[in-house]
């Protein structure tokens, strides 16, 4: 990152020197490490549960420019964590919610906004316009996307990571220490890994790790301090332990290493073993998997037709909301292997998850195992609340 000459820097305002005096009194900071925060260019690869604390504080600090890429809307799953977005807020691009909410903390701050979905084709253009980059995102395709734009355009990117009750920070900086590639050179399989919609976080979780994000782009941009250029900051929430590991940058590394292979971005979707972009989970499943909709399952059952539902999501899932009142029953995907004799092969069964995904997977090795009436109830529960019960709590 180029360190700006003084003489260049934006002055501050009367007002700015009253809202920063506690900074400016800082030996580290000063007038003139405020006017550098001023000057800063800070980008925020999504609005969620890391990107909400660390735009907040930033905001605050006195950081100039905060650009937010985010395409989604506020839902009311999302406020548990999501703090920078309001009960009212339900529904909003959250681009614009953001925005709100950063003009309330510090109106001198200018918010860029850039409602797209990140992709190989515009990230380096986007990338290119600031200084530091914040990884906010929660996917492996995404988050190996902002890496290589990063290293690519030779900007510092402050990663984080949550996931039920852990964490993670580092700051991946090509030329300065590794890269997320060095950490990470290849992908876990797809379905390795759950994501928080599937395993849970815990909501404060994301404002710890936000908030270490938002503080090393602060040091980042003053200069001062020890970076977690070459450390991988490790939470552990239930223990209240923060550990540390050292990284090292890979000499093989195909992206920062010492003979690249990589110069430009890539499919980071076929790289994650995603299906191609092209090609929408939907329609997979549409062409694989024998689908029945809640309204049609609901009109079946009232009809009397005998179907077996089974649920495949985990306990605590079941404990939220379910169907037992329709006859449904709990077989949590990885028990469906052990459990099988309990399904009976000559029935039609209906198989119901969270949103239709892991029930498909179940669908799929019931039929490998000789069972052949199979039905697969679309968008799971969560549609099921949608469409015939709204009684049945969303999460």
């Amino acid at each position: 990152m180029e360190t700006r000459d003084p003489a260049t820097l934006p002055p501050l305002t009367q007002d700015e020197s009253v809202r920063y005096s506690r900074h400016l009194i800082l030996p580290e900071v000063g007038p003139e490490g405020q006017r550098r925060l001023k000057a800063g260019r800070v980008l925020l690869v999504g609005a969620g549960g890391l990107g909400s604390p660390a735009a907040m504080y930033l905001a605050a600090a006195g950081v100039g420019t905060l650009g937010i890429v985010d395409f989604d809307v506020v839902d009311t799953t999302n406020l548990q964590r999501q703090v920078i977005h309001g009960t009212s807020d339900v529904g909003r691009p959250k681009l614009g919610s953001a925005r709100d909410r950063i003009a309330e903390i510090n109106p001198h701050v200018a918010v860029e906004g850039h409602a797209v979905r990140l992709t190989s084709a515009n990230a380096r253009e986007i990338v290119r316009g600031y200084d530091v980059v914040i990884d906010g995102t929660d996917n492996f395709p995404t988050r190996y996307l902002v890496n290589d734009a990063c290293v690519l355009e030779g900007k510092p990117c402050i990663y984080g990571s949550i996931l039920r009750w852990e964490g993670q920070a580092s700051v991946f900086w090509a030329g300065h220490g590794p890269c997320y590639r060095c950490l990470f050179a290849e992908p876990p399989p797809p379905g390795m890994v759950p994501s928080c919609a599937e395993a849970g976080v815990l909501g404060v979780l994301p404002g710890i790790i936000g908030c270490v994000q938002a503080l090393e782009a602060v040091k980042l941009l003053l200069g001062q301090g020890d970076l977690l250029v070459g450390r991988l900051l490790l939470f552990d929430a239930l223990r209240m332990q923060f550990r540390e590991m050292r990284l090292r940058r890979d000499p093989a590394c195909p992206l920062c290493g010492d003979n690249p292979t990589i110069h430009e971005l890539i499919d980071y979707e076929r790289f994650c073993g995603y299906e191609p972009a092209e090609t929408t989970t939907e329609k997979r499943m549409n062409a694989d998997v024998p689908e029945i909709t809640p309204t049609e399952l609901k009109e079946r059952l009232d009809r009397g037709d005998k179907l077996t539902i089974i649920d495949v999501r985990e306990p605590f899932e079941w404990d939220i909301g379910n169907l037992e009142a329709h006859g449904a029953r709990l077989i949590p995907l990885k028990q469906v292997p052990q459990r099988m004799e309990e399904i009976d092969p000559a029935g039609e069964i209906v198989l119901q998850c969270r949103s239709g995904a892991r029930s498909a997977q179940a669908l799929g090795y019931l039929r490998q195992h000789g069972y052949e009436r199979l039905l697969n109830l679309k968008g799971g529960i969560l549609a099921w609340s949608d469409e015939v019960d709204p009684s049945i709590p969303k999460y």
